[in-house]
């Protein structure tokens, strides 16, 4: 599976972007997809996943602005962000993996180039 992230930018504090993850490759439906995020001299986190069955998980951190979905015909995972902080600036990444439970620790198989998320204040 090769994934490619797409749709950050520079935006302020409040605002909203939608990030993109486009798959190529068979057999997309049957992962559970993850969006991570890596801040400068910070470890990369989780910031949502969804089981191939569309079950989601979200930690604390964004729950309740972050929604992420996927569209399975189009082989795309997406992350709706909401009232974005300037906590929030740091390179987004989707990952591709086998089990919804090894992508809410953190891990995954596949990974794409991020796109960069950058929130002033």
């Amino acid at each position: 599976v090769q994934l490619q992230a797409s749709g950050g930018g520079l935006v302020q504090a409040g605002d909203s972007l939608r990030l993109s993850c486009a798959a190529s490759g068979r057999m997309f439906s049957s992962y559970a997809m993850g969006w991570f995020r890596q801040a400068p001299g910070k470890e990369r986190e989780l910031v949502a996943g969804i089981s191939s069955a569309g079950r989601t998980y979200y930690p604390d951190s964004v729950k309740g602005r972050f929604t992420i979905s996927r569209d399975n015909a189009k082989n795309t995972v997406y992350l709706q962000t909401n009232s974005l902080k300037p906590e929030d600036t740091a390179v987004y990444y989707c990952a591709a993996v086998v089990g919804f439970g090894t992508v809410v620790s953190g891990r995954g198989d596949y990974w794409g180039k991020g796109t960069l998320v950058t929130v002033s204040s």
